[in-house]
């Protein structure tokens, strides 16, 4: 409520084609079939956005490996960032963790490949014949003849039942399912790193989606057939050890496609949680800043709506030793306030001098999320322009900066804006690369600005 007044900000999932209604909304990429090379460029501005999106998953799922060790998450974490700066250094993935995993089962697997003996009826020379079912007998009782041979006829062959190797079983064809989606995720995932061709993560996807391709001709030369996702497991896909890795490994690939769909209509709240994370990164690279206190982050096996992660409020608490600032990063907040809530800002920066009486400094930070480049010199000015506007509602606290964090596609750029005692600051950024190693830097100036502003 704002003097009186309910408001709210509503965010709507990006559409999973180039159209949608309720709003209409038109243009925008489309994400790329599995396993299917660009063709044009819209298709090619879909793969664009769909390698961003993942980088910028990667980030935020390294922050589950830094909580293993809850006492240094966010030095963990930064150092993971610091590697994710040089592109010849890919990201973790999914199919970057079987590739390692799974390259010994495959080997396994390929040496003894189940097979069962199944029967079939076909014309059989006599000298041959070892079992007969009822079918064949009638098929022989309506042949001309008096006895077996003269039945045989000229070619001496009756219709009998014979068993025939057959590799089209249950467990054969979850086997070719798995090696066709993992070549083709190994596929997609070296596309999207074309400079890190030395690295092991690179060598290792490789020689993975060389073996699951190799292996998909064979199933198929063989006669298997794909299993359909969705399939009630048998006796040896439960009890075969390597024919049990497959199926659980299969399922985490399935799972990974179904949960992109609901990751690509949602990246609009990944990437604000990309963006506290970098704040978070800044303030705690201050030799004088003490984390005095961290919400518990509650990660999520699956995204839920495009967040990784859940946290009370604040994420987090720095004191500053010496400058004697305390420094709140608030995420999504239940209770935002009337400043935050009329400039529709999901992140902020809470700034307090505990030694003086003056009311919180606050810092309204904004997390656009579009699939082309924002205009940031335009961003900047109407930012700047809205917390002129915000002045006369500030009573209990200050807001008189502002910070815009938005994708820089290929280009990390900072614009700053000033109006009066008001100052905005808008900065491109990238989840790796270049991108994010200049992106960052402009963010870990703004911050340190903020943080030491007036101090003597």
């Amino acid at each position: 409520m704002v003097r009186g007044t309910e408001m709210g900000t509503v965010l709507f999932p990006y559409p999973k084609r180039d159209h949608a209604e309720n709003p209409p909304r038109e243009g925008f990429p489309v994400r790329p079939r599995r396993g299917q090379e660009p063709t044009n460029a819209a298709e090619e501005a879909g793969a664009i956005a769909l390698r961003h999106m993942n980088e910028v998953i990667a980030r935020i799922q390294e922050l589950e490996e830094a909580l293993e060790d809850p006492a240094n998450v966010w030095s963990r974490l930064r150092e993971a960032w610091r590697a994710a700066e040089d592109e010849a250094k890919p990201r973790m993935a999914e199919i970057v963790r079987q590739s390692r995993r799974m390259q010994p089962v495959l080997q396994d697997l390929i040496k003894r490949i189940r097979r069962v003996l199944r029967r079939h009826r076909e014309l059989t020379p006599l000298d041959r014949v070892q079992e007969m079912d009822r079918a064949s007998m009638v098929w022989l009782s309506r042949q001309p003849g008096r006895s077996i041979a003269e039945r045989a006829g000229s070619a001496q062959r009756i219709l009998a039942t014979v068993r025939r190797e057959n590799f089209d079983t249950l467990e054969n064809r979850v086997l070719f399912a798995y090696a066709k989606l993992a070549s083709e995720l190994a596929r997609e995932w070296l596309r999207e790193h074309p400079r890190a061709t030395r690295s092991d993560r690179y060598i290792s996807v490789d020689a993975f989606r060389k073996a699951t391709r190799s292996l998909v001709k064979l199933l198929s030369d063989l006669g298997v057939t794909e299993a359909q996702a969705g399939i009630t497991p048998n006796y040896v896909l439960m009890q075969d050890r390597s024919y049990h890795e497959v199926h659980e490994n299969w399922i985490r690939l399935l799972e990974r496609q179904k949960a992109e769909d609901d990751l690509w209509a949602w990246q609009a709240e990944t990437w604000t949680d990309f963006a506290v994370v970098a704040i978070i990164l800044a303030i705690d690279e201050l030799e004088e800043a003490e984390l005095v206190a961290q919400s518990p982050v509650d990660w999520h096996y699956e995204a839920v709506g495009g967040k990784w992660f859940s946290q009370d409020r604040p994420i987090a608490v720095f004191w500053l030793r010496e400058t004697n600032r305390v420094v709140e990063i608030m995420s999504r907040p239940e209770a935002p306030g009337t400043l935050l809530t009329v400039a529709r800002a999901h992140v902020a920066l809470r700034i307090t001098d505990p030694s003086r009486s003056d009311p919180p400094r606050r810092v309204a930070v904004w997390t656009p999320h579009a699939m082309l480049r924002l205009d940031l010199e335009e961003a900047a000015t109407e930012a700047a322009s809205l917390l002129q506007q915000l002045q006369p509602l500030a009573t209990s606290e200050i807001m008189r900066d502002g910070l815009i964090m938005t994708p820089a596609w290929g280009r990390a750029e900072a614009v700053e804006e000033k109006r009066g005692n008001v100052r905005l600051k808008a900065i491109a950024l990238g989840p790796s690369g270049d991108e994010l190693s200049r992106g960052f830097s402009e963010v870990r100036a703004f911050v340190r600005s903020e943080i030491y502003k007036g101090a003597a």
